[in-house]
């Protein structure tokens, strides 16, 4: 009897054991059911909505929590995503571009004088090349031919950007009739405005001096000088057309 009963304890016992571990067997299945749900459930159902709003959901805009422009209207607007532009009822598209590079207008490079316009002298008058010979380029006694035509040295500078002298025209003044080269003697003063016509362009310059010379010292004058880009009308003095010259000196208006 007694070593029955030991038995049955022993095999009572083996049945806890036994009972035990269906039990922990039957927890831990439940606990493993639990994780794969759950990382089902929100592991792969979390990558998908990820995935959807990365390929399909609009860009979320960041939403500032205070004032952006200084007017309540313009701020509304932005936080509602839209342009503060709108406000003041002109679309963002259509505000004027920057200036660049590209849009500056093109320098004109120099070329022969085609034509003097110079109104507040009353003067507009065609421009022919004149080449002078070596001695009178030596001498600076240049005679132009005897027309009321303007002449432009050819050895010297030219009207535009490049140019690496002074442009020199020159003109008669005529005796007992009205003449163009006449009025820079009478009407010419400092500060006109007048144009020179070249095949590229209308370049304006603008009158810095007027100044008579003794014919005797006129080539000894600074107005010789190599100045690149200015212009010099030269004349004789309507008032001692045998003893005078005189010279207009002008220099290049800035374009805007």
């Amino acid at each position: 009897m007694g070593s029955h009963r030991r038995n049955s304890k022993t095999e009572r016992a083996g049945s806890r054991r036994l009972l035990l571990s269906y039990v922990d067997l039957l927890v831990l299945s439940f606990c493993c059911l639990g994780i794969l749900t759950a990382w089902l459930f929100y592991g792969a159902g979390g990558i998908s909505s990820s995935s959807a709003t990365a390929v399909d959901a609009p860009a979320v805009r960041y939403t500032p929590a205070g004032p952006v422009t200084g007017r309540p209207e313009a701020d509304a607007r932005v936080r509602a995503g839209q342009s503060p532009a709108a406000s003041i009822g002109v679309p963002a598209k259509s505000a004027a571009p920057r200036p660049s590079a590209a849009s500056k207008p093109p320098a004109i490079t120099a070329s022969p004088p085609q034509r003097i316009i110079y109104p507040a002298a009353g003067m507009d008058v065609a421009v022919h090349p004149l080449e002078p010979g070596s001695g009178d380029a030596d001498s600076r006694s240049i005679v132009p031919p005897e027309t009321m035509d303007g002449y432009w040295l050819t050895p010297y500078g030219q009207p535009g950007v490049g140019s690496l002298n002074t442009t020199y025209v020159i003109g008669h003044s005529w005796e007992g009739q009205d003449a163009p080269f006449n009025h820079l003697s009478a009407a010419a003063v400092p500060g006109d405005v007048l144009t020179v016509v070249t095949a590229k362009a209308k370049l304006s310059y603008r009158v810095n001096s007027v100044t008579t010379y003794t014919k005797s010292t006129f080539k000894d004058s600074p107005i010789w000088s190599v100045v690149p880009n200015r212009l010099v009308l030269v004349s004789c003095y309507t008032q001692d057309l045998w003893g005078k010259n005189v010279a207009v000196v002008a220099s290049p208006v800035p374009a805007n």
